[in-house]
């Protein structure tokens, strides 16, 4: 795996809506170290824009944000 793919723990909340995807991923970052990162699979519209305010907020940094297939969008971010 390469560094430009590596996360450290991973969420899938496909599925989910607004504002499920950023309440499990608030959930799931705590339990990380600093420095860690979370990778999350959502397929909500509103998951762009609730990720980078997330990430704003926390203090968090959204390292990347690619769409997948079938309107799933990949977000990695590392925990502050």
């Amino acid at each position: 795996m390469s560094n430009d793919s590596h996360y450290d723990v991973s969420l899938d909340a496909t599925g989910l809506k607004c504002p499920l995807p950023v309440l499990k991923a608030r959930r799931q970052i705590a339990a990380l170290a600093s420095g860690d990162i979370l990778m999350v699979l959502a397929d909500d519209p509103a998951a762009p824009l609730d990720f980078a305010h997330f990430c704003e907020v926390g203090g968090h940094t959204l390292m990347e944000q690619s769409e997948k297939d079938h309107g799933v969008i990949s977000f990695r971010i590392r925990k502050v």
